[in-house]
């Protein structure tokens, strides 16, 4: 049973993510550190250094060959339920968007695992959810952060591909015109663009290094670990602190206004742990392992997530209200998940 020791240790994990949030704020919007510019290089240092250093720092020191994979499999089929929903969504409504399509997929699935996740698993099933969130964000990490920069990169590469000189129609910022080069020729400027990108790298070489290390027992070398761990430890506080520099840069604290906050609190909270509740009984999952799922599926967006809508110019005001607002809301709700789930054996 969860106690206020427990809480206490929930938000003491979160708190110190605000204060570098309201640093990074009151640096552009108080103090007049930095300019518009200089917020920019920010925000690519986050997402081109810290970030990846981050990823590979906690994936390698995954055992791959311990991972519960019925519990996996729930994952991958709750992420496919979500994906053919919005793909049905974007191609036969009317109101169907393939942009909205890629922020509603991060909405629904992208969680911030790490931060709220291990310590909110682990006061509610000890050791057994600490090991199954971590598990889940390797996955993510792995696999559906991944994803997210292929399309990402294919909606970039689209838009970049098309004459300035040919008409178009313009669906949020996909820009989609007739003269535009083969389907097969973006494939491979996309792949050109994630094979130099440092946070494919990060998730490629850091699970093959937790497959070397845990098959033939091996340990990182301490001036690697030093390496990595010299800038790896400051990927969520700028994370956090680029967030505020872009919520000083907008007009209104709320940028995406209550409507879209209420949508993305939605997606996030109900829709995403409904796919997973769908998915967990579909594998056979039960008992803690179920709860786990589901609990984990509710946990707050996920940072990185942000990072990278900021960085494609892809509703990156709906993300940051998804961010800070779900750290605020999600704690009563992941505790009433809690004690519901209690009754489901």
């Amino acid at each position: 049973m969860i106690g206020w020791e427990d809480v206490y240790k929930v938000v003491a994990a979160m708190v110190p993510l605000y204060v570098a949030l309201m640093l990074g704020y009151g640096s552009v919007r108080w103090w007049g550190i930095f300019t518009r510019e200089q917020c920019e290089a920010i925000n690519r240092l986050v997402c081109y250094f810290t970030l990846p250093l981050f990823t590979f720092e906690f994936t390698v020191h995954i055992d791959p060959f311990r991972m519960n994979f019925p519990f996996i499999a729930a994952d991958v089929i709750s992420k496919l339920i979500i994906v053919s929903a919005l793909a049905l969504w974007a191609k036969c409504s009317p109101r169907g968007s393939y942009c909205w399509s890629i922020t509603s997929f991060s909405l629904c699935t992208l969680t911030n695992s790490l931060v709220v996740g291990v310590p909110l698993l682990k006061a509610m099933y000890g050791p057994f959810g600490l090991d199954l969130v971590v598990q889940s964000s390797v996955v993510q990490a792995i696999l559906w952060l991944t994803l997210l920069l292929f399309v990402l990169e294919f909606r970039r590469a689209a838009t970049m591909a098309t004459p300035k000189d040919v008409p178009v129609q313009v669906d949020e910022t996909l820009v989609i015109g007739s003269s535009r080069p083969p389907f097969c020729n973006s494939i491979k400027l996309v792949g050109l663009k994630l094979a130099l990108n440092p946070n494919t790298y990060a998730c490629v070489v850091g699970i093959s290094w937790a497959f070397i290390a845990n098959r033939w027992k091996l340990e990182m070398p301490s001036i690697v670990e030093g390496c990595v761990l010299i800038m790896s430890r400051s990927g969520t506080g700028t994370a956090m602190f680029s967030m505020g520099i872009f919520m000083a840069l907008q007009d209104k604290l709320i940028a995406c206004g209550s409507s879209l906050t209420v949508f993305s609190m939605v997606l996030k909270l109900v829709a995403g742990p409904a796919a997973m509740a769908i998915a967990s009984l579909c594998v056979g999952l039960h008992a803690d392992v179920l709860r786990v799922a589901i609990i984990q599926a509710a946990l707050p967006q996920s940072i990185t997530s942000f990072i990278f809508a900021k960085e494609y110019g892809l509703h990156p005001e709906v993300l940051s209200t998804a961010v800070i607002f779900g750290m605020i809301v999600s704690l009563p709700v992941l505790i009433a998940y809690y004690a519901i789930l209690e009754f489901v054996h």
